[in-house]
């Protein structure tokens, strides 16, 4: 398959693939978090970005992609299930991409602290309020700005920086208590 002109004009499925490719490590990302199910979240990723496809004549050339389709993300899942108010417990074991090793000189002790580590995050996030999650999710590991989560989450900005500030505190807290029950 020949690959896309980067100078397709921006309403073109070229310009689409070029945008969105890139970005589907990402949505299935947040798409796991929000449904707590790896296949539901391969769903809900496809239907966003046959949406996304669909609706593209809307989007605005200039302005930020990722914002629009994360928003679109959101927006398909508050809809197509009961909301991110869902929560199951998700398995590392259920993903095997993080069980791998990220050095050859990693000892096993190393490893299976990495993994300790990753399991008390997950599960420390898990324990957040849904919406405190979301927004920690959007800032801290999309990395998407203050202005661009509150366009996603349709907020004011006060109100995303407002949970930024609680999620880190109640994160803190959470890893905190774990550790204490961990000695």
């Amino acid at each position: 398959m020949p690959s896309p002109d980067p100078s397709a004009s921006p309403r073109s499925g070229a310009s689409f693939e070029l945008l969105a490719l890139p970005l589907l490590p990402a949505l299935l990302s947040h798409a796991c978090w929000l449904c707590q199910n790896h296949s539901e979240a391969e769903d809900l990723v496809q239907e966003t970005i046959s949406k996304s496809l669909r609706a593209f004549d809307s989007f605005e050339p200039g302005t930020n992609f990722k914002a629009w389709v994360f928003r679109v993300l959101r927006n398909t899942f508050l809809t197509s299930r009961t909301g991110i108010a869902a929560s199951r417990t998700v398995f590392l074991e259920d993903h095997p991409d993080l069980l791998e090793t990220t050095s050859d000189s990693t000892t096993p002790e190393d490893h299976l602290i990495r993994l300790d580590n990753q399991a008390a995050v997950h599960s420390a996030l898990d324990q957040l309020q849904p919406a405190l999650r979301e927004v920690l999710l959007l800032c801290d590991v999309e990395e998407l700005r203050y202005k661009e989560i509150a366009a996603i989450l349709d907020v004011p900005i006060g109100t995303v920086m407002s949970r930024i500030s609680r999620a880190r505190r109640a994160l803190q807290q959470l890893l905190q208590s774990q550790f204490r029950e961990s000695l």
